[in-house]
């Protein structure tokens, strides 16, 4: 392991307990840290280096980005896995004795905000690599805040490093002035990222930042009420990746998730993971232990562990019925069926994330958080909501010609195509983070209706936003319980 990144990794791991303020159950970094500190270019690049290391956090423990918790778990993605163990978004039965905790995100905000406070007053060589670290912190923390707006709502909105545990304690800001932030963090970093392309597609870049930027602006539109100028100016940044050389889509499906194809043409922008400095992906929550197919007569082609897998959930026969075409290619690479003795079915599992075979299975595959073929999705999405459906299934057919499935024929109606963009978006990007949040936005949209869509939400009115922890509002009484929670 390269002792430098260990060096930035571990001081960062240590400064979350030093990060924000009493209202996030923390405390400040001392000044004689930071007087010791932000001294030379490597002292921003190694921190940056640092809070990269953060994005990979703990699988399962709706910490950070590496758990399917918030993106997936309380959609019609799975069913419960051979060793079950749901959790609380699955079954829709939040409250505020066991809500998430957004402490951890904001120590990714804490963290970028001091990188940002200090990085500009640095003497670096030349001003090209300090505008790309101020760069990709800026594209980090737009993201973080569009991950907590998209899962609470209304979030705290805190732009500087913490100097003082006697601060006003924030309280929780619109989602439509957290969202500004955003995009305003956004263009920040597409103004100073050095160049158009790709320096490694482990960190952000200008790409990923034109993604984002569409994203997030399909978001603001449907589901905060934007205007058409959103759609327009999401098309205009999807346009700006569309352009960019080298990226393409790959006609081997399963090679865009191999571990020995990372970083490949298709990539926009993933989250390194590399086995014994990291190998526990979120998809090992959806991998057998071996004993639990060892009967099967397909046992070699399932990526079944000794250790580091547990089956909590399976793909749902939702999921399964998306793939209405034998031909379609991402069918295969995406579940895989353990059958065992006279033709019995054993269970069904991800095949998309298999990680890497040595002397047992690791799962270490990058988590993927934007690739090219989500572009033209992303374009399709709201080339249908501006009501152009004929250039929507064009941008469509994309995916599903790589797929191997052929144009779209079905009715050509803007809500029966807005339908099939959301089921293409399933194909596609299976346990890729996107399912609830596409949901969510087709929901508020007036598309879909979720509480049908959503079998566990079926005949229930949990509200879509997650609560948060009485403990929170204890320490802070500024903050207000999300809406919908006692």
């Amino acid at each position: 392991m390269n002792k430098r990144f260990l060096l930035y990794s571990c001081l960062i791991a240590l400064l979350p307990a030093f990060s924000c303020n009493k209202v996030l159950d923390v405390k400040t970094v001392s000044d004689i840290t930071n007087a010791s500190y932000w001294k030379s270019p490597g002292d921003v690049t190694g921190y940056l280096t640092g809070i990269y290391a953060l994005l990979r956090g703990t699988v399962n423990d709706k910490n950070y980005f590496n758990t399917t918790y918030y993106m997936e778990d309380r959609s019609d993605a799975f069913i419960a896995g051979l060793e079950g163990g749901m959790s609380t978004a699955w079954q829709q039965n939040l409250n505020n004795a066991n809500a998430p905790n957004w402490l951890n995100y904001y120590n990714i905000i804490y963290h970028c905000n001091l990188l940002l406070k200090n990085a500009p007053g640095t003497n670096f060589p030349t001003s090209t690599d300090r505008d790309r670290a101020m760069a990709e912190t800026y594209f980090l923390r737009a993201y973080t805040y569009f991950w907590l707006i998209r899962s609470w709502g209304d979030v705290p909105l805190m732009l500087e490093p913490v100097a003082s545990s006697n601060q006003q304690q924030p309280s929780r800001a619109p989602a439509v002035d957290v969202m500004a932030q955003v995009l305003k963090d956004i263009d920040a970093a597409i103004a100073l990222f050095p160049e158009g392309a790709f320096v490694n597609k482990n960190r952000a870049s200008k790409p990923a930042a034109f993604t984002l930027k569409a994203d997030a602006l399909l978001w603001k539109f449907k589901v905060l009420k934007g205007n058409d100028a959103d759609l327009q100016e999401a098309l205009t940044a999807l346009q700006q990746v569309e352009s960019t050389a080298g990226l393409t889509l790959l006609d081997n499906f399963a090679s865009v998730f191999a571990t020995n194809n990372r970083a490949n043409a298709e990539i926009i922008f993933s989250v390194y993971f590399k086995k014994d400095e990291r190998s526990d992906m979120y998809g090992s929550q959806l991998k057998p232990r071996d004993i639990f197919v060892q009967d099967a007569v397909n046992k070699n082609d399932i990526a079944a562990a000794k250790n580091g897998a547990r089956s909590q959930y399976m793909p749902s026969p939702k999921f399964e019925s998306m793939f209405t075409d034998a031909a379609d290619k991402r069918k295969n690479a995406s579940f895989i069926k353990a059958i065992g003795p006279n033709n019995k079915l054993i269970g069904v599992f991800d095949n998309k994330f298999r990680g890497t075979k040595d002397t047992d299975w690791f799962y270490d595959a990058d988590i993927v958080i934007y690739r090219f073929a989500e572009i033209f999705l992303l374009k399709a999405e709201a080339l249908a909501a501006l009501g152009r459906v004929s250039d929507a299934v064009t941008a469509l057919n994309r995916t599903r010609t790589r797929a191997g499935i052929g144009n779209y024929t079905g009715p050509a109606d803007k809500t029966s195509v807005e339908k099939e963009i959301l089921n293409e978006r399933f194909r596609e990007l299976w346990l890729e983070q996107k399912r609830w949040p596409d949901l969510l936005r087709f929901h508020y949209a007036g598309t879909i209706n979720v509480y049908t869509e959503v079998p566990n939400l079926n005949g229930k009115n949990v509200p879509l936003y997650f609560p948060i922890p009485k403990a929170q509002i204890d320490l802070n009484p500024n903050l207000k319980q999300t809406a919908g929670y006692q």
